[in-house]
């Protein structure tokens, strides 16, 4: 059994993984750069410790500082959530090297997995398909030379990444030279590696990915799909479970894939196999996520199967506690993003001077931020995950919409009315979501339809600001006085 973990991460993983921590019995200690000194996942901790340094390289992404912290603690594992060193496999070997427990797969899967091209190879080898494409290893020149065999549409894709870096559509033999050198240089910035490879481009495709766990006593089982197409810029928005897309028949089938390629690479722990499926139903391996998903709470939800606590379970020796699959209802997840949907999603900063998440049965919320704080551009701009759970897809549907209706964050721009919108949108709601669909729909980003009255209420409003001499009004007498700010009277949400 595991005793005391260093969670190697911030924010709202953090706090998820601390909390199953505290509930398996096991102390967590926290680490933290100075720019996230007194945030919510440092008091969930039982211990906290400042990194020294300025920036990711020499704080969160140190990987002898974070080493050291775990050994000066009493830690027995470190647990490094998603993002940042968590599928770095030179630091999962270096945690095991230290004599420490690495909640995770071993660095082998995490290598064969990591690298792109090599997932491809493994996966041929192990009988599960795969995008049509060709592997690179002769840099620029042979990518030019082999991709017009590929066909167009076509995806250049970062060997060593994911998240949507490194990669490029390409939809013409003229567009090809600018992209893959566009495609390289941002893969080497991301991941110091520019190496990039060939895949036919699918679209109008589906992106499905499988949950699976695997623990040290050979069972390896999958837990059902998670839908993840409505993205942007390769990044997912909206995930649901289970999806619409699939049959009893194809979740089997595509279960047994992701568990085959589990063990094509000996894999423990939570995972995930993703795959694109073409509207004939095909399906071809995408890649593999050898950690937890920032989706995860979606399966958590249908299952009963708490992923993180599994994750403990496992790196601590024990066998898996839960069997066979076994969905229920189903639930869905938004991404609530300190961004500008009608500024072509572009990031947005600001202090949360009102956040209120909603309540209510069946309503979750994840996340590591609180009202106060301050979304600067230091991090990824996610400030939290809305999940719920009904017995029907139109029940969660109409769940959803309500409880982001019930969300206020005031002081910082965000997505939350563009996810009620796709609550109501007709292709969510009748399950024709692929994942070009935010591209399709919404090219240049997304406005809001705001009524005549609204915007010229807001007209008049700004016109009384810049008339007040930025904030200060003329009193009757002739002297000047602070205007108040709205957000000191706001303490309900007005119809």
């Amino acid at each position: 059994m595991l005793k005391r973990t260093l969670v190697a991460n911030r924010g709202e993983i953090a706090c998820r993984i601390l909390r199953a921590c505290r509930e398996a019995g096991i102390e967590g200690v926290a680490i933290y750069a100075s720019n996230d000194a007194g945030t919510l996942f440092t008091e969930l901790a039982d211990i906290s410790i400042q990194l020294e340094g300025e920036g990711l390289a020499e704080t969160y992404l140190n990987q002898e500082q974070i080493l050291q912290i775990a050994i000066d603690t009493g830690c027995d594992s470190i647990h490094p959530g998603f993002g940042f060193l968590s599928e770095r496999a030179d630091f999962a070997q270096a945690v095991i090297d230290s004599g420490l427990i690495w909640i995770g797969p071993s660095p082998d899967a995490i290598t064969k997995m990591g690298d792109k091209m090599t997932a491809r190879i493994t996966m041929k080898e192990a009988g599960v398909p795969v995008i049509p494409g060709e592997e690179v290893t002769g840099g620029l020149d042979e990518v030019l030379q082999i991709a017009p065999s590929v066909g167009y549409p076509l995806l250049l894709k970062a060997t060593a990444g994911g998240g949507g870096k490194g990669m490029r559509a390409v939809h013409r033999q003229e567009d090809l030279e600018s992209e893959a050198r566009a495609a390289m240089r941002e893969a080497l910035n991301a991941f110091g590696d520019d190496r990039i490879y060939v895949e036919r481009l699918l679209t109008g495709s589906r992106h499905i990915e499988i949950q699976v766990l695997a623990d040290k006593y050979g069972k390896t089982i999958h837990l059902g799909e998670r839908e993840c197409s409505v993205q942007r810029r390769h990044q997912k928005v909206f995930e649901e479970s289970p999806s619409v897309a699939l049959d009893a028949e194809l979740r089997e089938a595509m279960g047994e894939a992701a568990c085959d390629a589990a063990r094509a690479v000996a894999y423990e722990g939570a995972g995930t196999v993703e795959f694109l499926v073409t509207p004939k139903g095909e399906f071809f391996f995408l890649e593999m996520n050898t950690r937890i998903q920032v989706e995860h709470p979606v399966t958590e939800m249908v299952t009963g199967v708490d992923l993180v606590r599994e994750q403990l379970r496992i790196a601590g020796g024990q066998p898996m506690s839960c069997g066979p699959l076994n969905m229920r209802g189903h639930a869905i997840e938004v991404r609530l993003y300190a961004e500008d949907p009608s500024n072509n999603f572009l990031p947005a900063i600001g202090e949360l001077k009102k956040f209120i998440a909603p309540t209510g049965p069946g309503v979750r919320l994840d996340t590591g931020v609180r009202q106060g704080d301050a979304v600067t551009p230091d991090y990824d701009p996610m400030l939290a995950k809305l999940i719920v759970w009904a017995p029907s897809r139109e029940e969660a549907l109409q769940r959803m919409g309500r409880a982001l209706d019930e969300f206020v964050v005031l002081g910082c721009t965000t997505n939350v009315r563009f996810l009620r919108e796709l609550c109501t949108n007709p292709d969510v709601v009748d399950g024709w979501t692929t994942t070009d669909m935010i591209d399709r729909l919404w090219p240049d980003g997304w406005n809001p339809n705001i009524s005549d009255q609204m915007s010229n209420a807001g007209l008049l409003i700004a016109a009384a600001c810049e008339s007040t001499n930025h904030g200060r009004v003329l009193t009757s007498s002739g002297a000047s006085s602070e205007l108040p700010s709205p957000f000191s009277t706001i303490n309900r949400r007005f119809p």
